[in-house]
């Protein structure tokens, strides 16, 4: 059978095809991606004799062998058949490739794969701001978290979330409802809705705003795929606004990413009694995150010069911790995303 390599004409099928053998946030292969680009990469896989950068025989062979299981015979049909149609995607080279994915460096994704309007990616991070929480939200979060939504619609933000109930639903509904740009970054392909209860609502998003997802289409969410997906909804935006998260919740992860990066984090502060308050009043606690209480919050947070963004990262980063044994929750068949 002919090689991968010898049958994808140049380096955006090359990234198609290492997105469905290569889970994403894969450290080892996105260093050599980086390093010599998607095509070579693809060379690398394939070619057993091959010097791999930065690594030695051993870890080489792990390495090839972990890829190449994954290898099935349909690959090039499929990346035949997802050329031109209602699905699209993007690699860095392309236009509205959202450069602050590039600060990931190596964790950076391979492709995007999306459904709508791509031009709500192509500005500055300034312009796009996340919104992510508990999927067990209460009245108060969804609330909060509407009128922050409709507000920052109506100043032309873009909102980012990730698709699922509670908080993220929330966010994306008002927006829409606002006659907002809203984002829904998926941790499965842009044509497998997920949650699936939320199938309407994230079709409404693919035809009014973006559906987009490191997964190539078809493929389902996993553990991993979740974790992975949260460098990019802090990647993707200028801040990240977390109304409501318990002390476990994936949100948590999110606001980590972003001080990595040196974006500020806001959370809403909520009753001590209240377990989805929880992580917001531990991120205020610590002063990791600013308090958001509206908009205008909101909007200082993304107007932080440089110099403060790089304080705000180093006092961060001090105090950081992972939240402990974070998990998705669970309500019903969905994994919590």
């Amino acid at each position: 059978m002919a090689r991968l390599v010898e049958q994808v004409p140049g380096e955006r099928q090359a990234r198609m095809v290492l997105s469905m053998i290569a889970e994403p946030d894969d450290p080892v292969t996105g260093r050599v991606l980086n390093q010599v680009g998607g095509f070579e990469t693809l060379r690398l896989i394939e070619d057993d004799l091959a010097t791999v950068p930065g690594m030695n025989r051993a870890d080489a062979i792990a390495w090839r062998e972990r890829l190449t299981a994954a290898i099935t015979p349909d690959i090039p049909g499929r990346v035949a058949q997802l050329q031109g149609g209602r699905i699209g995607m993007l690699i860095p080279a392309d236009a509205h490739w959202p450069a602050g994915l590039n600060e990931l460096r190596d964790r950076t994704p391979y492709v995007l794969w999306t459904r709508g309007a791509t031009s709500l990616l192509s500005g500055t991070v300034e312009d796009r701001v996340s919104i992510i929480g508990a999927r067990a939200a209460t009245s108060y979060g969804t609330t909060v978290t509407g009128e922050l939504a409709a507000e920052l619609a109506n100043q032309e933000r873009v909102i980012v979330a990730g698709g699922s109930y509670g908080i993220e639903g929330a966010a994306h509904r008002a927006t829409l409802a606002a006659g907002g740009s809203t984002v829904a970054m998926l941790a499965s392909g842009v044509d497998r809705p997920y949650p699936s209860g939320h199938a309407e609502l994230l079709d409404r998003i693919g035809d009014l705003g973006l559906l987009v997802s490191e997964i190539p289409p078809g493929a389902a969410p996993s553990r991993h795929r979740l974790v992975a997906r949260t460098r990019l909804l802090a990647a993707l935006s200028g801040t990240t606004v977390i109304p409501e998260a318990g002390s476990r919740s994936m949100a948590l992860r999110v606001a980590t990413e972003a001080h990595r990066l040196g974006r500020p984090v806001g959370a809403v502060p909520g009753p001590v009694t209240s377990v989805t308050s929880t992580g917001p009043n531990d991120l205020l606690k610590r002063g990791i995150a600013g308090v958001v209480t509206s908009a205008r919050d909101v909007a200082a947070l993304l107007d932080l010069p440089d110099n403060a963004r790089e304080t705000c990262r180093q006092a961060g980063l001090g105090q950081l911790r992972e939240p402990p044994s974070v998990r998705p929750e669970r309500s019903g068949p969905d994994l919590k995303a």
